[in-house]
């Protein structure tokens, strides 16, 4: 179940909120360097990690979920938030060169719909980032934070939904070893942890972070199938009256 908005908002104006911010933000603009010119859209709630983007790119956008409710972003500027049903954006095809999911595949009740939406609307060459909660991280069992909320996944399970999605991914990594605790030392040393964690490529990490790449051939969406409910006509049977019995 997604998590309400001013809830979220909540968590990353705590010290523990921005050390995700900053530690998953880092690794994201890290696979995005190269942005300038580029369409950006966020998915979920992404407005923490696409700060780092609006100078450069072309045009940046968040898309919010109606089950969670949306907020004005950017705080300087013309708001660049929308409330959508996150399968079905109200967007062109191929129209967006790089997508961000965030708190978004682990609270959606039906995370492959949202896969087959990103890639609609995904260019050519475009590429998407998923930031979701890892099965084996400490993060995924504490509830205290919004990556304790929803279906953790583990890296196998990712896989699966996007090669069943028409995705190929191009990056794999972790983020957020330090744990998810309200603690000084702890948030002081987080990182010590990251980096750590990073230069030996440990597991364990609260969150995946995946990079993955559009193919361009793919089957017929299946959802338009689930989506549209079979109309059934009634069948009208012939009653056969007794001969000689008046009509009704």
């Amino acid at each position: 179940m997604a998590l309400d908005v001013v809830e979220l908002r909540a968590f990353y104006e705590t010290a523990l909120g921005e050390v995700a911010r900053r530690v998953v933000g880092r690794m994201v603009r890290s696979r995005w360097e190269d942005h300038a010119g580029l369409r950006v859209l966020g998915l979920g709630y992404p407005t923490p990690y696409l700060d780092g983007f609006r100078e450069k790119a072309q045009r940046v956008l968040a898309f919010m979920p109606a089950t969670q409710g949306v907020v004005h972003w950017p705080l300087d500027g013309k708001s660049a938030t929308a409330l959508v049903e996150a399968s079905m954006t109200p967007l062109h095809d191929q129209s967006i060169d790089r997508i961000l999911l965030v708190h978004a595949l682990e609270v959606e009740e039906h995370p492959q719909d949202l896969l087959d939406e990103v890639w609609r609307i995904l260019a050519p060459g475009g590429r998407v980032v998923i930031v979701a909660p890892s099965r084996t991280g400490l993060w995924a069992r504490v509830d205290t934070t919004p990556f304790g909320h929803g279906h953790p996944y583990s890296r196998g399970q990712l896989q699966t939904l996007l090669q069943e999605a028409q995705f190929l991914p191009v990056f794999w990594g972790e983020a957020l070893y330090v744990p998810p605790f309200q603690r000084v030392t702890l948030l002081r040393s987080a990182p010590a942890f990251e980096r750590i964690a990073g230069r030996f490529s440990l597991p364990g990490g609260g969150v995946h972070v995946v990079e993955a790449t559009k193919q361009l051939y793919r089957p017929v969406l299946r959802r338009a199938a689930r989506r549209i409910p079979a109309l059934v006509e009634p069948v009208l049977e012939p009653v056969l009256e007794p001969e000689g019995a008046e009509p009704a």
